[in-house]
């Protein structure tokens, strides 16, 4: 499956930002999807994750309550919909795909991933 994230950009802080992965190849709908995340001079981070039903998710702590992931299987795209965006939230953003069982989405070396989108987040 090939992953495209799109949607990314400069920003003040408190602003909003959504991104988008779009899927082709395959049907998402056999992974877990994921966001991750890397800073500059940090290692990539975990950011939030989605069953494959959608049913559930889970999130870094980090990005609680500011953060929202969604899927839409019939349109094979993940969205992050990101709020109250701060500094810290600077980074590349890269959307995953994994086969992962759900209890293992937030540490599973996920299987496919995408290009990254930059989010830059000024005070």
């Amino acid at each position: 499956v090939q992953l495209q994230a799109s949607g990314g950009g400069s920003v003040q802080a408190g602003v909003s930002l959504r991104l988008s992965c779009a899927a082709s190849g395959r049907s998402i709908s056999s992974y877990v999807m994921g966001w991750f995340r890397q800073a500059p001079g940090k290692e990539r981070e975990f950011v939030a994750a989605i069953s494959r039903s959608g049913a559930s998710t889970t999130y870094a702590d980090s990005v609680k309550g500011r953060f929202a992931i969604s899927r839409d299987n019939a349109k094979n795209t993940v969205n992050l919909q990101m709020n109250s965006l701060k500094p810290e939230d600077t980074a590349v953003y890269y959307c995953a795909a994994g086969t992962t069982t759900w209890v293992d989405a937030r540490t599973y070396e996920y299987d496919y991933w995408g290009q990254g989108t930059q989010v830059t987040v000024s005070s």
